[in-house]
């Protein structure tokens, strides 16, 4: 079955991946007073993890050496990804609206590219340092609701958004350090592993939250929810984008990203009816604009 949908277009499979993922950012919204954001997290991995592990198996045996001598990595980059980033993402939710926190997590690339500047050295031309600054000031514009003067006050910053914002830090975190994952272990086994160590990781939180009084009810709503948030953005959403990025290139495949925002907003505008305000477009605007100058046109300068 499943390969009979990865024979479909690759342009097809790109717009449900960023379908997916941008119903998570709405869906973490929409069920926030029913459904606790660590137990959500944790189901979902866990969900994931049930359905994967049949075929992950095969790949851990092959790499079991790899895997043995690459554990801090892999502890590592499962903890900022697994574990840390869509958790913080539904606890932020919790108080944040979801077409601002999309609007956030879109400013990522250009995050990627200062800790990469900070870290690991790498050069950063005049067009990216351009980019990055015209993009902070579009998340400037999000965070404090179309009035920036607010940061003087220091009275903008919702918790919510706060947890966006370190949620976005740890998965720009993740993709910095990804060029550390150990050779030897294939992509499919990567995930898988990660996915296994972030429901470890995430299990003593899971039961913190669970016997502080936001225990995981059984319901329609939670059922529901779990198994969205498990199969589509986790499973089916890494199935099309790395078949899609096979067909197309990362380069190509890559600007679909941008859709995530598009269409989250459309969604919170339709199914959560948070409203479209200006502050919203002019920080899409600038946000975009500075990852497209920092990473495409810096890209096609070079």
């Amino acid at each position: 079955m499943f390969q009979r949908v990865l024979s479909v277009s690759p342009y097809w499979l790109l717009l449900l991946t960023t379908l997916f993922w941008a119903g998570n950012f709405v869906l973490g919204r929409a069920v926030h007073l029913d459904v606790p954001p660590i137990g959500l997290s944790f189901w979902r991995w866990l969900t994931a993890l049930a359905i994967i592990l049949p075929f992950a198996i095969p790949h851990w045996k092959e790499s079991r050496h790899v895997i043995r001598n690459s554990w801090p990595i892999l502890l590592t980059l499962s903890v900022f990804s697994v574990a840390c980033f869509n958790t913080l993402i539904y606890i932020g939710l919790q108080t944040a609206p979801a077409s601002n926190s999309i609007l956030l997590q879109s400013a990522c690339p250009v995050l990627i590219l200062v800790i990469s500047w900070l870290f690991f050295r790498e050069k950063v031309t005049l067009l990216q340092g351009a980019g990055m600054m015209i993009s902070l000031f579009g998340v400037v514009v999000v965070v404090t609701e179309g009035s920036p003067s607010a940061i003087v006050g220091m009275d903008f910053l919702n918790v919510g958004t706060a947890w966006i914002l370190l949620a976005v830090l740890c998965w720009a975190i993740y993709s910095s350090l990804l060029r550390l994952r150990p050779d030897g272990l294939s992509p499919f086994g990567f995930f898988a592993l990660t996915v296994l160590i972030g429901v470890v990781v995430l299990f003593p939180f899971y039961l913190y939250e669970t016997f502080s009084g936001r225990a995981m009810p059984l319901s329609w709503i939670s059922v529901g929810s779990v198994l969205y948030v498990g199969i589509f953005p986790s499973i089916l959403s890494y199935l099309f984008w790395n078949k899609a990025i096979s067909e197309l290139g990362a380069a190509r495949a890559g600007q679909f990203i941008h859709l995530v925002p598009a269409f989250g907003m459309a969604m919170a505008i339709l199914f959560l009816g948070e409203p479209l305000r200006g502050f919203h477009i002019s920080g899409f605007l600038l946000i975009l604009g500075g990852v497209w100058l920092a990473t495409v046109i810096a890209r096609a300068r070079a």
